[in-house]
């Protein structure tokens, strides 16, 4: 009879084994299937469609599609909805969009749960918060679809909060200089959208304050732009109608420039913005660390280039086992730009040419954003798979005792170790949708209607054109145009 139990019972512990291994199995080949797919190509057919112009399908794709719609995608949503409701021409409907995406960027989020999700599983599968100039390129579009919707007031409204944005990053990295924490393009943007409002002092200010950005640098770039000669113009012009002679003098030397300026035109002038190209996307690239202890008990993370990376680990460091630990994997982020059709761009209005300038480096932008969080990203995923790590192996430790193996201890072991193994993803998302760049002209008009042409340059030496009648009221006005191939 005891030979029966002991039989019953070593088939049940056999059986317990066998169903830990299949379901870490089952479970590992799904995070592995999953995690083969970045966030880009499981949105294939939306940015196919917006690439290609066919903004309605596009629409119906992101409504249709399983990963956005989750929750903790929910910012990316509504910046995507946005984004294309601005290319139809819908700017009610898209400021509804910008509008609860703003929403959701005051409220944080950020929690409890959602911190113990990216400890546990991985930062993918946390809520999306947005890149800092993603937050700013928001502002930027509510501020036209306003001006389109004829609600001077509204935009203006943005145009504030251009500062309050500015004044978030400030503190969030300590203003700090050689972080990203201000953008020069959306100071740029405040200043027109104040002097549409015949604000001119406060448009002077947001040009200076932008102009300081660019003048941090030696050669005034900032994030791939350098100074536009426009707000060098601008700058002077304001101060010089501010009546602040001083200023106009000093920016005159420091920009070594002698400004004339020109009665304006009866038409007013328009300000037309070229978004070129889309941001570049993100991908996943593995990285291969060891865990290893220094002479005073400090644990590092190293890499075979020689990079060390603190792992603050709040139980006892000398009970980690080296060993234990061995080499991990680490899935990091990579932006790849995505090609330029055009590159080069100018506009042509009642016999006057006038270049674009470069004034906003999205891709460029990314790529450096990403660059000054990395340590601090890479740190918190090497000690999120640490954790697990010595997790895994207590627990197999754990499983022999007196030289007898406990198969189910054994069999969470190894699942944890697969789980560790295959749950490991880079967070690849970020709004894809935005322009690559954002180049500018001021385009002086005459009074009544004027033929713009705008002729854009392909890598091949191919000019296109495209021409807009616009009516020249002798006011400031905005117009934006984007080449999305």
């Amino acid at each position: 009879m005891v030979c029966h139990i002991r039989a019953y019972l070593n088939l049940i512990m056999i059986n317990i084994r066998t169903y830990f291994f299949r379901a870490s199995s089952v479970i590992g080949m799904m995070l592995f299937l999953f995690g083969c797919t970045t966030y880009n190509q499981s949105l294939t057919s939306y940015y196919k469609n917006v690439y290609a112009g066919n903004y309605p399908q596009a629409e119906k794709d992101l409504d249709n599609n399983g990963l956005i719609q989750k929750p903790r995608n929910k910012l990316l949503f509504l910046m995507e909805k946005g984004r294309i409701a601005h290319l139809r021409g819908e700017y009610e409907a898209s400021n509804k969009y910008f509008n609860n995406a703003d929403n959701l960027l005051d409220s944080g989020l950020s929690g409890t749960a959602d911190a113990a999700v990216g400890l546990l599983v991985n930062s993918l599968s946390q809520t999306y918060k947005g890149e800092d100039f993603e937050k700013f390129m928001v502002h930027y579009y509510k501020a036209l679809n306003y001006l389109y919707l004829h609600n001077t007031e509204d935009a203006i409204v943005e145009a504030r909060r251009i500062t309050l944005q500015a004044q978030q990053q400030g503190d969030k990295f300590n203003n700090k200089d050689n972080r990203y924490s201000n953008d020069a393009f959306s100071l740029m943007f405040q200043g027109m959208l104040y002097e549409k409002n015949n604000d001119v002092n406060n448009a002077f200010i947001s040009y200076r304050n932008a102009a300081e950005i660019y003048l941090k640098n030696p050669d005034q770039t900032y994030y791939g732009t350098t100074m536009p000669m426009g707000l060098k113009e601008d700058v002077i012009r304001t101060a010089m109608l501010n009546g602040f002679t001083t200023e106009a003098d000093q920016f005159e030397k420091t920009f070594n420039i002698q400004y004339k300026p020109e009665k304006p035109l009866e038409g007013g002038e328009l300000i037309l913005f070229w978004e070129n190209g889309l941001a570049p996307v993100k991908t996943q690239e593995d990285l291969f660390f060891s865990l290893v202890r220094h002479s005073d008990g400090g644990l590092f993370f190293v890499d075979g280039t020689g990079l060390e990376i603190p792992f603050n680990y709040s139980g006892d460091r000398n009970s980690v086992k080296l060993k234990s630990v061995e080499t991990m994997r680490v899935a990091f982020p990579k932006y790849i730009a995505q090609p330029l059709y055009y590159l080069t761009g100018s506009v042509a209005v009642n016999n006057q040419q006038i270049p674009f300038e470069k004034t906003e480096d999205v891709n460029e932008l990314a790529f450096a954003t990403l660059r000054q969080r990395a340590l601090k990203e890479m740190g918190k995923v090497l000690a999120r798979l640490a954790v697990k790590k010595i997790a895994e192996y207590s627990v197999r430790a754990a499983a022999t005792t007196d030289g007898k193996t406990n198969g189910v201890l054994e069999g969470l072991g190894y699942g944890i170790q697969l789980y560790s193994l295959l749950s490991e993803k880079a967070d690849t998302r970020n709004w894809q949708s935005l322009p690559s760049s954002i180049s500018y002209a001021r385009v002086p008009l005459q009074k009544g209607d004027n033929k713009v042409s705008i002729a854009l340059t392909n890598a091949h030496g191919a000019t296109e054109t495209k021409t807009i009648n616009v009516q020249g009221n002798g006011g400031l006005q905005f117009y934006n145009y984007a080449t999305l191939r």
